[in-house]
């Protein structure tokens, strides 16, 4: 077995050849379990475990739950094989113990591994043991633990013990006067770390040694107006000693210049170049030079059809126009275009931005990135901080050098990017805040983002261009129905055809979901499946196709609303044709008008209805028929469906 903390908490069971992840459950039971293994062969208290699982007021069964999960945690373990490996969860009085060989747990190895490494007096295998150290890290530590104090402390002392390691692996560098090798050891703990004063001091002494001064001397600058903007206070001894060693060396530099990369050195074009971007930026070329080419993007969608339009857009939004000669600018917007593409559930926008994404390959020849935000996808949302550590590593950065922190690690990523021909595509996200940090930021790069919400921060603070993906029409439709049956059985029936696609809403998700259920029953007549279709109580079912479903897309919007919202949404369903104005609606519910106003506008922005015209709200066929269930979608024909298509969003 392994045990894990220096990264996500985990527990690793079975042989080598097929390790198995154990379920450990929810963030406080693996909480339990991070808080024992980092007291190994230690008691901890109730009371200890108590006030590091609940930041505020813990609950009057606050031990009830404890011991519920650690009752779990042992079944969990025991089925892993833990008795096999001399691993025992003991219960004393009101403590926990947990008997484990400490050789286990990732950050024992770390330790001792660290503890043997003599950089000075045996660097060849100090490099050793000092990357096998590193290389146990994957991630920041404790992640998945709750966010209280005591868990924050842990994760920072952890942290403390990674950068020790890594300024001694510098060092051992240093000691074999590969030097070279400390920058790359020292420059992504120094992006991360900005004001940690000793790590920016070795960074600035390996610079000078491999012979890049002008870096060394930009970074002193930078660290000394950050310390003066951020704590008011000047360079310490470490960091000032060092530069004075740079200058005494080499008594010409007396100040940053030498290059273009150097604070206020002239560029290629003549003008100067600020000091701290282009020298992340020159940095970050160097370690990427060889870097492999993500290609992240899902395969392309299967029948995909129209939307000329919506393609054209986004590439006129994302790329510039195609010259001068059109009245464009003939390239990338000079901020990196960004391209909101929003829709109801299952109108195709993810399968429109994959689309466009594979058919502008060769826009982007370095790489296409691709994450799944699950803002609407029925569990929880995926933080930043996962995405970047994929995105990093897939633009070449060693696991042992991904920044601990969000801040940092978006800044690194920013870096990597600011020189290439990058297209990002962030899919389904639930807010403006989840998508900043993976924003790369560089002139040549562009970026696809996905919602079912309007995303209007994302629009204000970062010049987001919106793309409304409407339904499709029906000619589009009834083709998109040909290219998934094959155009013969669509064209044996072209009136089927046309009522199907208005029975579907027109939307993607639905049309393909009753492509299923023919494609499944090949004797079938479209005109058969137009009849079951007409009748409202089945509807929603048959257009569900195992994991895929108008209903669970809907389901996964309607979760995201407020009670009183959701309330709205079932009355509007139940006492409406089809079209609704705010003093209709409010005369239904009981409610001020005032406040229903407010609730129509973000049921509008979350898609789920139309505002036609002021004040004039439209909800479709689809969505009343899901909100005439119970509210949450459990109503009526709602089918069996509880996942999202990815292609289907």
């Amino acid at each position: 077995m392994d045990f894990s903390v220096l990264g996500p908490v985990t527990v690793i069971a079975g042989p080598p050849a097929a390790p198995i992840e154990l379920p450990l459950g929810p963030a406080k039971r693996r909480s339990v379990l991070a808080m024992l293994l980092l007291r190994p062969n230690a008691t901890v208290s109730v009371e200890q475990l108590i006030t590091s699982l609940w930041e505020d007021e813990p609950p009057a069964h606050a031990r009830t739950v404890i011991q519920g999960h650690v009752s779990r945690l042992r079944a969990v373990l025991a089925e892993g094989g833990a008795e096999d490996h001399g691993v025992e969860l003991a219960t004393h009085s009101s403590a926990y113990l947990l008997r484990i060989p400490e050789s286990l747990i990732d950050t024992q190895r770390f330790d001792q591994l660290t503890a043997q490494a003599s950089p000075e007096s045996a660097p060849g295998e100090a490099v050793r043991l000092l990357r096998q150290a590193l290389g146990l890290w994957r991630g920041p530590a404790l992640t998945g633990t709750v966010a209280s104090p005591p868990f924050a402390a842990a994760a920072h002392a952890l942290e403390e013990r990674r950068l020790s390691a890594v300024e001694a692996l510098a060092r051992a560098h240093k000691s074999l006067g590969e030097h070279e090798e400390a920058v790359r050891a020292l420059h992504p703990a120094a992006v991360a770390n900005p004001l940690r004063e000793g790590l920016i001091a070795a960074l600035m002494l390996a610079l000078y040694r491999s012979g890049r001064q002008s870096d060394a001397i930009a970074w002193f600058h930078r660290t000394r107006q950050l310390l003066d903007d951020d704590l008011g206070v000047d360079p310490g001894q470490r960091l000032s000693a060092a530069y004075q060693e740079i200058l005494r060396a080499a008594p010409e530099a007396d100040g940053p210049r030498g290059g273009a990369e150097s604070a206020g050195a002239p560029g290629p074009s003549g003008q100067p170049v600020p000091s701290a971007p282009s020298h992340q930026q020159s940095m970050a070329a160097a370690a990427s030079a060889a870097a492999p080419v993500p290609e992240l993007l899902p395969r392309p969608p299967a029948g995909f059809h129209g939307r000329g339009a919506e393609l054209a857009e986004l590439t006129r939004l994302t790329q510039g126009s195609a010259g001068p000669a059109q009245g464009g600018s003939g390239g990338y917007p000079q901020e990196g275009g960004i391209a909101l593409l929003t829709g109801p559930a299952g109108v195709g926008k993810t399968g429109l931005a994959v689309h466009w994404g594979h058919a502008q390959a060769a826009a982007f020849p370095d790489g296409r990135l691709f994450a799944d935000l699950r803002g609407f996808s029925g569990g929880e949302a995926t933080v930043p901080a996962e995405v970047l550590r994929e995105f990093l590593l897939a633009l070449g950065t060693p696991a042992e050098q991904i920044p601990t922190s969000t801040e940092a690690a978006s800044a690194l990523y920013r870096s990597l990017a600011a020189r290439r021909r990058l297209l990002v595509v962030l899919d389904n996200a639930g807010s403006s805040a989840q998508v900043r940090p993976l924003l790369p930021g560089g002139p040549h790069c562009a970026t696809l983002v996905t919602s079912r919400s309007r995303l209007d921060g994302l629009i204000a603070t970062d010049t987001a261009r919106p793309v409304r993906l409407h339904a499709l029409g029906t000619e589009d439709g009834a083709a998109l129905l040909g290219a998934l049956l094959g155009p013969a059985r669509v064209a044996e029936d072209p009136e089927a055809a046309r009522e199907l696609v208005a029975l579907c809403d027109g939307l993607p998700l639905a049309l393909r979901a009753a492509s299923a259920q023919l494609m499944a029953r090949p004797r079938w007549r479209l005109a058969r499946l137009a009849t079951a279709l007409r009748d409202e109580r089945r509807r929603l079912a048959l257009l569900s196709a195992e994991d895929t479903g108008v209903a669970a897309a809907l389901r996964n919007s309607v979760a995201r609303l407020s009670a009183d919202d959701a309330q709205l949404l079932r009355a509007l369903g139940t006492g409406f044709a089809r079209e609704v104005n705010t003093a209709e609606a409010a005369a239904l519910s009981g409610a001020d008008p005032e406040l229903i106003q407010d609730s129509l506008e973000r049921l509008a922005e979350m898609h789920l209805l139309d505002e036609e015209a002021t004040n004039r709200y439209v909800m479709s066929d689809l969505v009343k028929l899901f909100a005439q269930g119970d509210g949450s979608g459990r109503g009526e024909g709602s089918g069996g469906a509880s996942g999202e298509p990815s292609q289907g969003a």
